[in-house]
């Protein structure tokens, strides 16, 4: 078991960290501010393997930090696949399933895991306020994101998303390297450059952002 936790998170880790210089380098080619849709199938596959890994490696952080998230992907894609005129009755349904299903049983293993890790001393909960300062800050980019995408009925990523997402490295980049959670650790403080170079874009190449 600890072999499958281990590539779980190698390739959750290259998956879902990977995603942002996937979209990155395609904005690149593009020349100009881009969201592919790949970014939305990666998060969602690799939230779901980080999620196996922070479960066996005990981390309460990595888990509550990953379990709620295919809710916002799910949208995201629901919204791609309708400009695309993919769409379906079907696909909907079976999609929204999933993803309500999926976040259930994370809920279910994340309390699980967290009450295995509690520690009741002044290190734990110091640890605690800062990994929860930057999830916070973290589920804001994205409730702001899902918000801004529900009132558009359009998949958008706006410029606070980075900005927030910049506040947020700091903090949980700071709490993974004291856990020693060198995967998560290191993806986490490794995204800093797209989400700098996202805004740079936005401001001076700006483009329809879903393709």
């Amino acid at each position: 078991m600890e072999t499958l936790f281990g590539v779980c998170g190698l390739v959750g880790a290259l998956l879902f960290f990977g995603r942002f210089y996937v979209q990155w380098a395609i904005s690149e080619i593009r020349k100009e501010y881009t969201i592919p849709v790949s970014f939305w199938y990666m998060s969602a596959a690799g939230s779901l393997m980080l999620f196996v890994y922070a479960y066996g490696q005990g981390s309460p952080g990595g888990t509550f930090s990953l379990c709620f998230n295919l809710l916002v992907y799910g949208r995201n894609l629901i919204y791609v696949w309708r400009d695309r005129g993919t769409l379906t009755a079907f696909r909907s349904a079976i999609t929204h399933a999933t993803v309500g299903i999926a976040v259930v049983v994370a809920g279910i293993l994340t309390y699980v895991t967290w009450r295995g890790g509690y520690r009741n001393t002044t290190e734990f909960w110091v640890w605690s306020a800062i990994w929860a300062a930057g999830q916070g800050v973290f589920f804001l980019r994205f409730i702001i994101q899902w918000a801004i995408t529900e009132m558009k009925r359009k998949s958008v990523v706006p410029a606070v998303f980075w900005q927030l997402s910049i506040v947020g490295l700091f903090l949980h980049g700071a709490y993974y390297f004291h856990r020693a959670d060198w995967v998560l650790a290191f993806g986490t403080v490794a995204d800093g450059l797209p989400y700098v170079r996202n805004l740079w874009l936005m401001r001076h190449c700006p483009a329809a952002e879903e393709s």
